[in-house]
C-alpha cells in the first residue's frame, strides 16, 4: 500500500511539472507576441512620423522652387539653362537656408516648354485638322527614336501620328486619318475596351492608350530613352471667349536634344547636337553666349547654318516641372509638380499656380 501511495505522489509531481512548463511556455509566447506587437506599433508609428516629415520636407521644396521661379520672372523675360532655377549650385544654396534637423532635400526644375507639346498636333479649338508644322516635327521626332529592329506597321511614325491625331481631334467617326488612324470603333474591339479621347489630353500616360505607342517606345528600355521624357501636355493659352489653343512653341534655350533634332531636317542633326552641347557648356560659363533672342544662335561660330522656324520657337516659358526629393532615415519620398507662372492682376506680382501634383 505504501508503494502505491508513493507512485501517486510521484505522478502528481510529474503532472504539476508539466503544468508549470505549459503555463510558462504560454506566458513566454504571450510575452513575445506582445513584444512583437509593441515593436510593430513603434515601428509603424515611426514610419508614419517619417512619412509625414518627408511629405512636409518635399512640399517645402516645391514651394521654395516656386519662389525661385516667381523671382526669376519678375527680373527677366528670358528662360535658359543659365538662369538660377536651372543652376544646381544656386538651388543648393537655397536649400541650405531651409533648416532640417535630420534628412536632406534635393530639387530639380525643368522647363516644360523645352518639350514637344502633344496637344499642339491638332489645331484647337476647331481640332479637326493637323497642325502641319507640328506634324512634320512629330515625324522627325519619332524617326529619332526608331531602332534597327523591325517595327510593326502600327508603330511606324506615320501610323502613330495618324492615330494620335484621331485620338486628339473632336471627330469620332469612321473617317480615320489616312489608312492607319484609329477612332473609338478600333479601341472598342480591344480587351478591355475604351473610347478615343477626342480632345486634348491632360496626362502624358494617356499616350499608352493610343494605337501604335508601345510601352517600350513610351518609356524606353535597355538604356535607350523613351519619348515620354521629351513630351508635355501643357502649354495651353486662352483664345477668344472660352476657346483655347496650343501654340506648340518650343524654348530653344532649354529644348531636349530629341526635340532640337526634330525641329531640323535630318541632314542638320549634327548642328542640333552642337547647339545642345553649347547650351550645356554655357550653363556653367561666365562669358556665355547671348541666347536672349530667337535668332541669336546664328551669331555663334559654327551655327550660322542652323535655321529654325521662328514661328515655332521661343526663348521664354511659364510652365515648369519641379521634382522635390526628401530623404530621412533610409526613406525617400519624391513630389513632382507642374506649375504655371502667372501675374496677380491685383498686386502685379508674379506667382506660381500648381497644375499637377504627384507623390512617389
Amino acid at each position: 500500500m505504501a508503494r502505491s501511495g508513493f507512485k501517486t505522489i510521484g505522478n502528481n509531481r510529474g503532472i504539476a511539472l508539466l503544468l508549470v512548463i505549459s503555463v510558462t511556455t504560454i506566458l513566454i509566447a504571450t510575452a513575445l507576441e506582445y513584444n512583437r506587437r509593441a515593436r510593430f506599433a513603434v515601428l509603424s508609428t515611426a514610419a508614419a512620423r517619417d512619412r509625414l516629415t518627408l511629405s512636409h520636407m518635399a512640399s517645402s521644396g516645391i514651394h521654395a522652387a516656386m519662389a525661385v521661379l516667381a523671382k526669376d520672372r519678375a527680373q527677366s523675360n528670358i528662360d535658359s539653362l543659365q538662369e538660377d532655377w536651372a543652376n544646381s549650385d544656386k538651388i543648393t544654396e537655397l536649400l541650405d537656408e531651409i533648416p532640417f534637423e535630420d534628412g536632406k532635400l534635393a530639387i530639380t526644375i525643368s522647363d516644360e516648354m523645352g518639350r514637344l507639346q502633344v496637344n499642339a498636333l491638332v489645331t484647337y479649338p476647331e481640332s479637326r485638322n493637323f497642325n502641319e508644322s507640328q506634324r512634320l516635327i512629330w515625324e522627325r521626332f519619332l524617326n529619332y527614336f526608331k531602332t534597327e529592329e523591325e517595327t510593326p506597321e502600327d508603330s511606324q511614325p506615320t501610323a502613330i501620328i495618324n492615330s494620335l491625331k484621331d485620338w486628339l481631334d473632336s471627330g469620332d467617326d469612321e473617317a480615320i486619318t489616312g489608312l492607319s488612324g484609329a477612332e473609338s470603333s478600333y479601341y472598342q474591339d480591344l480587351s478591355p475596351s475604351y473610347d478615343s479621347r477626342n480632345g486634348p489630353i491632360s496626362d502624358i500616360n494617356d499616350l499608352l492608350l493610343v494605337k501604335g505607342i508601345t510601352p517600350e517606345l513610351f518609356s524606353g528600355g535597355n538604356e535607350k530613352p523613351g519619348i515620354a521624357d521629351s513630351l508635355t501636355v501643357y502649354g495651353m493659352t486662352p483664345g477668344a471667349g472660352t476657346s483655347f489653343t496650343f501654340p506648340g512653341k518650343i524654348n530653344i534655350n532649354t529644348a531636349e536634344l530629341p526635340v532640337l533634332v526634330a525641329m531640323l531636317p535630318s541632314e542638320n542633326e549634327d548642328l542640333a547636337q552642337a547647339f545642345f552641347e553649347l547650351r550645356q557648356d554655357a550653363a556653367t560659363e561666365k562669358d556665355a553666349p547671348d541666347l536672349s533672342g530667337t535668332t541669336r544662335y546664328k551669331d555663334i561660330a559654327g551655327l550660322s547654318g542652323l535655321n529654325l522656324d521662328t514661328k515655332l520657337i521661343t526663348t521664354a516659358s511659364d510652365f515648369f516641372r519641379i521634382a522635390s526629393e526628401a530623404q530621412l532615415n533610409n526613406s525617400v519620398l519624391t513630389v513632382t509638380a507642374v506649375v504655371q507662372r502667372k501675374k496677380n492682376a491685383k498686386t502685379g506680382k508674379w506667382g506660381c499656380k500648381i497644375l499637377s501634383w504627384e507623390t512617389e
